[in-house]
């Protein structure tokens, strides 16, 4: 277990300072924390045994006011990601890590921005919309919950934290730069760029930079801006910068040599660790059949929480329509949604308000959900990675989750990408009978004009074919695709 010698007193000079007391002040997207009124906290009141080969919070001689909130959350031993990494970030050096999300990447980097913070006290008044750290993040979705579990972490610390995404909220993000002091900015690019055009954020004074999902940054396009955001940063050498990324490729190691300064490399194993907890269930099917099979699905097993995940926008809002009709109580998750909008489902799907969320890709990545126990992939996703990135959201923390894969005609082929990835053969088996029956909807059947009308806009091609969505075709098992008798891998 590792112990930090002198040079860690440095870090903590003063750490014994007196923490406010005032109550927080908190908005929608700025939030200041402040510690509460009572007695003392000290780490001996948070009792965390050692164990051989892992390694404690305690053993990281962490500040006390991130001690007391990492004891609020029972984070007691580190993950593989923080054990490896934190030792380097609290000594001030640059890193590289391969980690993915749910490895516990995100509270290895937060705590390090708010050790810095205490450790390195600035004296007098700051400017406005001048953070000491930013975080960048390519998606909304993950933007938002690193901001929640950022406000988690500096719970006990006076630091005021803003997250900053697109499409929604501008004056009101904007007014926050211009009015306050921030201490730590997390960003989508496109929305970052807009405030500094305005001049509302200067980045000059940046002195911790983290670049969340960078393989993703990069097949989104926004290297470009990131580029430019940085830029606008202090030099490499005079700022401490984090790169994360869920594969360390030639790509991404590029821009960690452009980025950083003599980067350490920590190398975690990808999430196929997590598929170990997953029951992965592939069931061989029509496509007409995968309706059926979904409704029943929810029906008799009634799942907590359910993703329910498609490859385009519009087949997984008509399919999220089709869902509600069977009575089925769902949302719909897709980068056509509003921002609002979308923010509203995530936290009626976290609460357990909606049991079912219909999606796209937009949720496999960058999203922590607690008490996922069904993953439905309706349609198998193109990428093989994204296999895994989807069936991650359950079976995590240890807790055992179902993924249900359905392999029709025009999509199995896509598994033998997937085998090859995950380094396993998947397990292929026809469903019962009594799944195909689909049973009558709730809200009564539309025309049969209009459900045909409507199946077809949705089919690749606008090819009509029997059965599939609203109960419309045949109620029994379909004819079989011959591409089934042959598994798939002629």
């Amino acid at each position: 277990m590792l112990r930090h010698g002198a040079g860690r007193k440095d870090r903590h000079g003063s750490d014994d300072k007196p923490v406010s007391s005032n109550k927080p002040h908190r908005r929608e997207e700025s939030r200041q924390t402040r510690a509460p009124a009572g007695p003392p906290w000290l780490p001996d009141m948070f009792v965390v045994p050692p164990i051989e080969g892992k390694t404690r919070f305690h053993d990281l001689r962490l500040p006390d006011p991130i001690m007391h909130a990492i004891a609020d959350l029972d984070f007691k031993y580190c993950t593989p990601i923080q054990a490896g990494i934190l030792p380097h970030l609290l000594d001030g050096k640059d890193a590289a890590g391969r980690a993915q999300t749910g490895t516990g990447k995100t509270a290895a980097f937060l705590v390090e921005i708010f050790t810095h913070f205490i450790c390195h006290p600035l004296e007098g008044r700051r400017r406005n919309g001048t953070p000491r750290a930013l975080i960048l993040s390519p998606t909304r979705e993950l933007a938002l919950q690193i901001g929640r579990d950022a406000v988690d972490l500096a719970k006990y610390c006076p630091f005021r934290i803003l997250t900053v995404y697109g499409g929604t909220e501008y004056e009101k993000q904007r007014s926050i730069l211009r009015e306050q002091v921030v201490d730590v900015v997390v960003a989508t690019p496109g929305r970052l760029l807009d405030f500094q055009r305005t001049r509302v954020l200067d980045l000059r004074h940046v002195e911790i930079l983290v670049i969340d999902e960078a393989d993703r940054m990069l097949d989104m396009g926004f290297i470009p801006d990131v580029s430019s955001i940085i830029r606008s940063t202090p030099p490499k050498e005079n700022r401490q910068t984090m790169l994360f990324s869920a594969t360390l490729s030639e790509s991404v190691m590029k821009l960690a040599s452009k980025w950083q300064k003599d980067p350490v490399k920590i190398d975690i194993e990808p999430e196929q660790v997590a598929v170990d907890t997953v029951n992965q269930i592939v069931y061989l099917v029509t496509s007409d059949e995968k309706f059926a099979m979904t409704i029943n699905i929810l029906t008799r097993e009634k799942p907590e929480r359910a993703l329910v995940f498609g490859n385009r926008r519009d087949e997984t809002e008509h399919l999220m329509k089709e869902l509600r009709r069977f009575g089925v109580k769902c949302a719909l998750l897709s980068g056509a949604v509003p921002q609002n909008v979308r923010t509203r489902t995530l936290d009626d799907f976290r609460s357990g308000k909606t049991p079912v969320l219909v999606a796209t890709g937009v949720a496999s990545r960058g999203l922590h959900i607690e008490g996922v126990t069904h993953v439905i992939n309706f349609n198998i996703p193109e990428d093989p990675e994204d296999y895994v990135h989807r069936i991650g959201r359950t079976g995590r923390a240890g807790e055992a989750g179902t993924s249900i894969t359905f392999a029709c005609e025009d999509e199995s082929f896509r598994l033998p990408s997937i085998e090859e990835y995950i380094g396993r053969t998947l397990k292929c088996t026809y469903p019962d009978e009594s799944l195909l029956i689909l049973p009558e909807p709730k809200e009564g059947p539309r025309s049969t004009t209009a459900v045909r009308r409507e199946a077809i806009r949705h089919l690749p091609g606008g090819r009509p074919r029997r059965g599939g969505y609203g109960g419309h075709g045949s109620r029994g098992r379909g004819s079989r695709s011959g591409s089934h008798e042959r598994r798939r891998h002629a």
